[in-house]
């Protein structure tokens, strides 16, 4: 799967529309669950938006979900990235029409955030997510920014650490604070998306990005600035640090755990750091004027059984947020043999598709941004990158 993608997600964020300061807040009301579930019932066929690479390429899981069900699923790798994602859906969603999908994965961000607050997403009944409620890891539940899991569960996940190539770095990398040294000078890549940057800039402040304030930023901003006039970084990336730490272009770059996981080359190591890490999640939702939306909440807890989800999990070798996976993995692993049983034993043994506990410990997610605050907050820290 193409990482990069979804990422564009968060680049393009200063493109985004403005938020609409009306709509829901916070946890969907008892009453509006009640309200929207009241009367509807299965129709025996869904129709799911996703990235490229997110699913099987033989479709296994669907065909799976398919017998087991009943429900017939159409496919479709629609969303290439967030924005024009959102740009797209909004018009008929605003109106109260249907998207052509009754499902959908959005990453937590702006655009996440501008569907919960304009009310275009449909509340979601837990009491038909046993299988959540059963198996869905703690770390993963009654996140900051869809508290109660009100209209979203979590799909896969990711972390934004430090890559480094142990070929030009003769130390362990451990801290942010290794990005900003001048032992570095014109060897560090930086993230060029707000979100990202910023958060780096808070922890290396030892401020936690998701409670973090306007005077907050503004220090974070300060510093960052700092490590780019002195010469530090080399290049602001969207996507292309990969290639860059692997030649040493870079030697340490802020990174997604997914890229790195993917790379052949033994030199490069992923470490969330010290200070901390981001924990992006690209999450399960249901648009409001979904046609089958009992049928997309069958499939959402279908695929929160750790037996269902570890084939999936296999494939595209992020954090699975369903408790058990990794046993399994390991299961398939030792019955396996050949080239799969070594793909299989490495990654049940990595931590950046299972996270050890203190590694999880120092995640935080991107700060919930209000109207207001979003542009606020792009204007603190989009200007960095850009030299300005």
């Amino acid at each position: 799967m193409s990482p990069v993608r979804r990422r564009d997600a968060l680049r393009l964020a200063g493109a985004a529309l403005a938020l609409s300061a009306c709509g829901v807040k916070g946890r969907a009301a008892s009453t509006d669950v009640a309200s929207f579930w009241a009367g509807k019932r299965r129709t025996g066929r869904l129709s799911w938006a996703n990235w490229p690479g997110y699913l099987e390429d033989d479709r296994a899981t669907l065909t799976s979900f398919e017998k087991d069900t009943g429900i017939r699923v159409a496919y479709r790798e629609a969303i290439q990235e967030m924005g024009p994602w959102f740009g797209k859906i909004r018009a008929p969603l605003a109106a109260g029409q249907s998207i052509g999908f009754d499902l959908m994965v959005m990453t937590n961000g702006i655009q996440l955030e501008q569907c919960r607050r304009l009310g275009y997403l449909a509340p979601l009944d837990l009491s038909r997510l046993p299988n959540f409620a059963a198996h869905a890891a703690p770390e993963f539940r009654n996140p900051s920014y869809d508290p109660g899991n009100a209209f979203t569960v979590p799909y896969e996940s990711g972390i934004t650490g430090i890559a480094y190539n142990t070929k030009y770095v003769d130390e362990e990398i451990t801290s942010i604070a290794q990005l900003f040294s001048p032992k570095y000078r014109g060897r560090v890549g930086m993230m060029s998306d707000a979100q990202e940057l910023g958060s780096f800039g808070l922890f290396s402040l030892g401020v936690d990005p998701e409670t973090s304030r306007p005077p907050d930023w503004e220090k974070a901003a300060a510093r960052l600035r700092e490590q780019r006039d002195a010469g530090i970084v080399r290049k602001y990336y969207t996507q292309d640090y990969v290639d860059a730490v692997s030649k040493g272009d870079v030697w340490l770059t802020m990174a997604w755990s997914g890229d790195v996981y993917t790379l052949t080359s033994p030199d490069v190591k992923f470490v969330v750091p010290s200070e901390g890490g981001t924990l992006w999640t690209d999450n399960l939702c249901i648009p409001r004027t979904a046609v089958s939306p009992v049928d997309a909440l069958t499939l959402m807890d279908w695929l929160y059984l750790p037996a269902h989800n570890a084939p999936l999990t296999e494939f595209v070798n992020y954090i699975t947020p369903v408790a058990g996976v990794r046993e399994i993995v390991r299961r398939d692993a030792a019955r396996a043999a050949g080239r799969e049983r070594d793909d299989l034993t490495r990654l049940g043994a990595s931590p950046l598709v299972f996270p050890s506990p203190s590694d999880m410990a120092r995640l935080r997610r991107y700060r919930r941004l209000s109207p207001d605050e979003q542009s606020r907050y792009l204007g603190v820290f989009e200007p960095i990158a850009r030299g300005s």
